[in-house]
């Protein structure tokens, strides 16, 4: 009986990997795309989860302009901050977000 006792299994979790700040699948950051219907035909692309490096002024800026429609920047307390825009941009946008940013120095360096 009491090698029985002596071989009790010790607590073990599965997930600590994936918590692990250094794990790969744990560090991936996306970007969230996303509509919300208004009223009728009306809608609203609101674009989520970007860096805090990033100048969201100068995003909402060109978007604007490339896509003809009109945008704001809103701070929630649970998301940060978050660019909307008129109608529905998701094509555009993800589109946009691939070519250019990747690319360009949307970038606050100093």
């Amino acid at each position: 009986m009491s090698e029985l006792d002596a071989q009790i299994p010790t607590t073990f979790d599965p997930f600590a990997e994936a918590n692990a700040e250094d794990s790969g699948a744990g560090s991936k950051e996306y970007v969230h795309i996303r509509i919300q219907q208004r009223n009728g035909r009306k809608s609203l692309t609101t674009v989520q989860g970007l860096k805090k490096e990033f100048s969201y002024s100068k995003i909402l800026k060109d978007l604007k302009k490339e896509f003809c429609c009109n945008g704001t920047v809103v701070q929630d307390p649970e998301l940060g901050q978050v660019i909307q825009l008129q109608g529905d941009q998701r094509k555009n946008v993800s589109t946009f977000l691939i070519q250019v940013i990747i690319t360009s120095p949307y970038v606050l360096c100093c």
